[in-house]
């Protein structure tokens, strides 16, 4: 994967601006296009028994105009100061199915995490999850909590040897391939006896011109994978963290892998997840 067209979800929550310097620092490192996708909420949620109701609309619709001017405005001024090429789409739609149709014209994307302190971060049910795990593209998701570091010196693999966590470590190659440090963290999920270890890993990785250190994942008892990894995180002081995303939908619903399911909800630093 080459990063020349990257998109970013932008939103009117308190996260967005945070996003998109993200963004844009990743743009101006590997001089690509950013694409600003403006998508927020479409739900009708209006007060009960509230007999002005084109009133109510047209407020609502007067705001919304209002935040998409705002977002524009500062998107095309922090394009411009960051001297990046760059372009504004704000479509019509469902959220979470258009972000898909649009992702799927860049390279990478990056999303935020949902805040279930700040009612703008709210797009849809499942949005960040349906947008990775259908988009066909990798994304690197975004915390809420705590600032966003945008350096990506101190990398962490999770590596599973599946076919997602495969897909990732390629994905994220391009992105990588200046940090000062790259572990490959070995995950068992179904052990195989002659299956690839971490030494294989990172012999692949130094192929790519990627020095990378390697270990596995400490079994805990009582403690599942994501929590292990989360701790991992912490205790590495790790930039970015490139793990596969599980999952599948089933009845319109999104059952996720146990793994990418805590981390989704509990993410501390960046999370680059391919699908």
């Amino acid at each position: 994967m080459n990063c020349k067209t990257l998109l970013v979800h932008l939103d009117d929550s308190t996260h967005s601006d945070a996003r998109l310097d993200y963004a844009l620092q990743i743009a101006a490192r590997h001089d690509a296009h950013l694409i600003g996708l403006h998508v927020v909420c479409e739900e009708l949620t209006r007060p009960l028994f509230l007999r002005e109701d084109s009133i109510w609309l047209a407020s609502r619709d007067a705001q919304r105009d209002a935040n998409l001017k705002s977002a524009h405005a500062r998107f095309i001024a922090a394009a411009g100061r960051a001297g990046c090429s760059a372009e504004w789409r704000a479509p019509d739609g469902a959220p979470a199915e258009t972000a898909m149709l649009h992702a799927r014209h860049a390279d990478l994307l990056i999303l935020g995490q949902e805040d279930p302190e700040d009612r703008s971060a709210y797009i849809a049910r499942q949005f960040v999850e349906d947008v990775v795990m259908g988009s066909g593209r990798p994304a690197i998701v975004l915390p809420h909590a705590g600032p966003v570091r945008p350096q990506m010196e101190n990398v962490m693999i999770a590596w599973d040897g599946g076919r997602e966590s495969a897909r990732a470590a390629t994905d994220a190659l391009p992105l990588i391939r200046r940090a000062s440090f790259v572990t490959v963290v070995t995950v068992q999920r179904h052990p195989h006896a002659g299956e690839p270890t971490g030494i294989d890993v990172a012999a692949w990785l130094a192929r790519h011109g990627i020095e990378a250190s390697f270990t596995a994942a400490p079994k805990v008892a009582g403690v599942n994978t994501g929590a292990v990894l989360l701790n991992m995180l912490a205790d590495r002081h790790i930039d970015l963290l490139v793990m596969g995303a599980y999952g599948h939908a089933r009845a319109q619903e999104r059952l996720l892998g146990g793994v990418t399911r805590t981390l989704l909800q509990s993410m501390t630093v960046p999370v680059l997840m391919s699908h």
